[in-house]
Parts: C-alpha cells; structure tokens; sequence
C-alpha cells in the first residue's frame, strides 16, 4: 500500500487529539523513525518486492525517506533462506521464487545500523482467477468492479489493487514549434504534442470477503470510482487490476486500514482503532513497525473500455483555455519565452498571425507522456 507512514501518522494524531469540539490538532515536529515495510511474498514466478522505509514530518518538504542498504532475506518455516537483491531507492526484490507453498513463509531484515525485523510466518494463499472486470454507470461518474469466484470455498478474503492508464488529448493540436526564434512545422509522429498516456496506481484499499455466504462468490466487488467529466474516458481506459487472498489475520489488518483512513475525515466519526501489524523487531517488541506481510499467488486481469460504450459522457477539460492571435510583439516575445505555445497561422487580409494558448491547453506531455504503452 502506497506511504502507509502517511496514513499511520494521520492516525495517531486524531487518535490521541480527539475531543467533543472541532480541533486542529498540531503537527508533530518529533519524527518517530518508524519503519515501514510494504510488499508481497509470491510464492510462484512473480516477482517479489519489499519496499522499506522511514516515516518523516507531515511538512517535511522529503515525501519518503527509503531505508538504504539493508539486507534481506525470505524464510520458510523449515529453515530455508531466499535473499532478496537491493535494486536501490529502498526497494528490495527477487524474481519468480518458486516456493513450496505447503510451507509458511516470513520476511526478516537486518538494517545496515544492526536492527533486525522479523514478519510472522504465514501461510500461502492461492488466488482464483479474476471472473470479470466491468463498471455501473451512475449520476455522478462510473463505478468499476470485479467479480471472482473460488470453487474450492478455501479463499474467502480478498484484496485488490489497481493500475489504471488512459489516453487523452490537449484542447488544441498544435501544428507548429519553436525553434530558436524560429515557428516551423512539426514533424509526427515524434513532435505530437495532442495525443498523451498518463497512469495512476490504486492509493485506497480495496477488500470483500464472502465468509458469511454459503458460496466463495464475489460478485461487484467495488474498485475504483472515475468521477463524472473525467478525462480518463476521453478516448481509451485500461486498467490492471491484481488480486490477493489474505488470511483472516491479514484482511482484518486491511480492514482496519481502509476504517481508519475512510474516517479520518471527521473527528466525530468512530474513532480509529491501533493498526498492529505482523512485523516486529526482534530485540525490541515494544517498537512501532508499520506493514502486514502476506504470502501466496496473485493474479492479473487487464481489461479495456473504450470512449464510444459511454456515448452521454462528456469530458471536462481541467484548464480553461483560450486561443490568442499573436498580432504584437509582446505576445510574439511569448512564444520564445514558453509562456504559450503555437498552434497554427490563421491568415486575413492584412495578413498571417500565430494563433496561440497557454502550454496547459496545447501541451499534453505536461501532464502524461506521448509515447504509447507497449500493452496498448
């Protein structure tokens, strides 16, 4: 789960400030150091990736502070060691471990200043296949959903991520650039500037269990909501969806997560309960360490939705744009400095102008990348 620091921090403060009248409570500027493990122990031939680091200030202008240079290791409960190799930044990994998935399997760390952090042992989890991914159109935007099923009835906890990709353009296409203090004519492919990709990664968390059904079905499990004027629809959608089985343990720590941070919004709302976790520090227990560590298989579905299955959508550009005709020399001297962007030469009888607008409405690698992804 993406900086789980952050939301453990937000925890704590409206844990221990909350009161009967509104409050704002006041920003530690005492970094507890904590540790935070975040991965997944896949026990076939994906990869597995621990990411470790240190929680930091709220207003430390730093949004991570990876732990450098530790060591570690995946162990089973028969005493077999699997290292993992730094790949830097705080990301530790292996690919396809090929585990005996009757054994239980941990983490353990040892940091480069000598702490060592130990995960309990757990068991593998095998994931059925996804079933479908699909949405519900509503009033204020389109709501995504999974179904999946487990004939076996031995899965019953389930947790999902997401990474979901788009295609969308500027509000204008610009047919020219500058050069120098040159306006030539773009060459395409490699000039286009229109047509962009831009990505973003599940950040809430995702569970549905079925342990109160006759059947291991679920059916709509909620994902991720696209608001209503979102240009994620504006041409192509895809999204990446993974899925986990947890054990019991596992899901009722997520579950807690997704409680605490969904009433964080009002310290009116049921208070948040402690975040505990299967990660410890082996010579301190007392110690703080945020992650819970889960192990077995997890499967991928990717699936697509194009612009035309949603003919009443309508897209709203996130800029209000303008087009201006560079008729004077201030508004040229825009054109060199980037402060707008070419789009064309419009001609009239008293001749031909530049028209114009700013870099957010002509420009779409501001905010994505023109290169399409090797899965589209």
């Amino acid at each position: 789960m993406k900086q789980l620091w952050k939301i453990f921090v937000c925890l704590y403060c409206v844990y221990f400030t909350a009161c009967k009248e509104p409050y704002q409570p006041q920003v530690t500027t005492v970094n507890a150091n904590i540790l935070v493990v975040e991965g997944f122990i896949s026990t076939n031939t994906d990869s597995t990736v621990m990411t470790l680091s240190r929680t930091v200030l709220l207003n430390d202008k730093n949004t991570t502070k990876p732990e450098l240079n530790a060591s570690v290791w995946v162990e089973n409960d028969a005493n077999a060691s699997y290292p993992l190799k730094d790949l830097g930044k705080g990301l530790y990994g292996a690919n396809g471990l090929n585990l005996d998935p009757t054994k239980k399997h941990r983490i353990k760390i040892k940091t480069v200043k000598g702490s060592t952090y130990v995960s309990d042992f757990v068991e593998t989890k095998i994931s059925p296949p996804i079933d479908d991914i699909n949405f519900d159109v509503r009033d204020d935007g389109i709501q995504l959903y999974v179904n999946t099923h487990d004939d076996t009835q031995k899965s019953r906890y389930y947790r999902w991520e997401y990474y979901e990709t788009w295609e969308f353009n500027s509000k204008y296409s610009s047919l020219l650039k500058v050069v120098g203090n040159q306006l030539v004519e773009r060459q395409f492919p490699a000039d286009d500037i229109y047509t962009c990709y831009a990505s973003s990664k599940s950040t809430n968390v995702f569970l549905n269990s079925t342990v109160r059904l006759d059947k291991d079905v679920v059916y709509k499990g909620s994902l991720n909501f696209i608001p209503k004027g979102s240009e994620k629809i504006s041409n192509r959608f895809t999204t990446l969806v993974t899925q986990y089985v947890l054990t019991k343990e596992a899901y009722e720590f997520w579950e807690k997560m997704k409680k605490n941070t969904e009433s964080l919004g009002s310290i009116f709302d049921a208070q948040p309960s402690q975040l505990t976790g299967n990660i410890h520090n082996v010579d301190n227990a007392e110690e703080p360490v945020i992650g819970f560590i889960s192990a077995g298989t997890m499967v991928k579905r990717r699936v697509f939705f194009e612009r035309s299955v949603l003919p009443n959508w309508l897209t709203i550009y996130p800029y209000g744009c303008a087009i201006d005709t560079v008729k004077d020399d201030a508004t040229r001297q825009g054109l060199f400095n980037g402060s707008i962007t070419p789009i064309d030469i419009v001609k009239s009888d008293k001749g031909s102008y530049p028209r114009a607008s700013t870099p957010q409405c002509v420009d779409c690698t501001i905010r994505g990348s023109h290169k399409k992804p090797s899965f589209w």
